[in-house]
């Protein structure tokens, strides 16, 4: 993955013993720098969709078990597609983020898993704390309010962590946005808080996890019209 010298990707006519010209030269340090960005961007990528998709059908499967919406479906299986979608969440950002830095050597390899399974922590730590809150006596009421915050909260910290250790001014943009929706959210009270998440929360992943995917369609194609 991080090889630094690999001629033969520098020009498919390059002869193995002749010095690399300037113009090969720049074109392999730009084809490892796409390659470094597809590398760690892809399980960002696969995290965001996964949570884009749990967030907008999870929170809206629970505003359409209330009062406040205009169809009637039962809230047992709302429920029950709500907790299959975050237990997947759960567990697909788990694997992502165990897998992310195989096959890379050194402060990299360290940082990317750290950061990958900082997520599945994360992610983990919320229903955790919930089990202390329920024995100390908080209601489902306040229960209802108290995850989607505290996803949105730690979710919204992940991005920023990942802004900083990845140098991603996006990164910024989203995780303070998802901050302020944990924050913001609440005061709507159940189940305005389930579109709020549903909405906002859900849609700015899918939003963000599409432009991830549009930006690596770019790299790709600058990288077949250089080569």
């Amino acid at each position: 993955m991080t090889d630094r010298h690999d001629p033969a990707a520098a020009s498919p006519d390059h002869d193995d013993d002749a010095p690399m010209t300037p113009a090969e030269m720049l074109a392999l340090s730009r084809r490892q720098e796409d390659r470094v960005e597809d590398f760690f961007q892809m399980p960002t990528t696969i995290i965001v969709l996964t949570w884009g998709v749990a967030w907008t059908v999870g929170f809206l499967a629970l505003w359409s078990a209330s009062d406040a919406s205009p169809i009637a479906v039962p809230a047992g299986p709302a429920g029950a597609v709500f907790v299959i979608l975050m237990v997947a969440g759960i567990i697909i950002s788990g694997v992502v983020g165990m897998r992310t830095g195989a096959g890379v050597k050194g402060p990299q390899q360290v940082q990317a898993r750290i950061y990958g399974i900082t997520w599945a922590l994360g992610c983990l730590a919320v229903p955790m704390l919930a089990g202390a809150l329920f024995r100390a006596g908080m209601s489902a009421e306040v229960a209802a309010l108290y995850f989607p915050a505290g996803y949105c909260i730690v979710v919204g910290i992940l991005y920023l962590f990942g802004a900083a250790l990845f140098s991603d001014r996006s990164m910024i943009v989203v995780g303070g946005w998802i901050l302020s929706i944990g924050i913001v959210a609440p005061y709507f009270g159940t189940p305005g808080n389930y579109l709020v998440m549903a909405l906002a929360g859900g849609g700015a992943f899918l939003v963000y996890g599409i432009v991830l995917l549009v930006a690596r369609a770019r790299r790709s194609a600058g990288a077949r019209n250089r080569g």
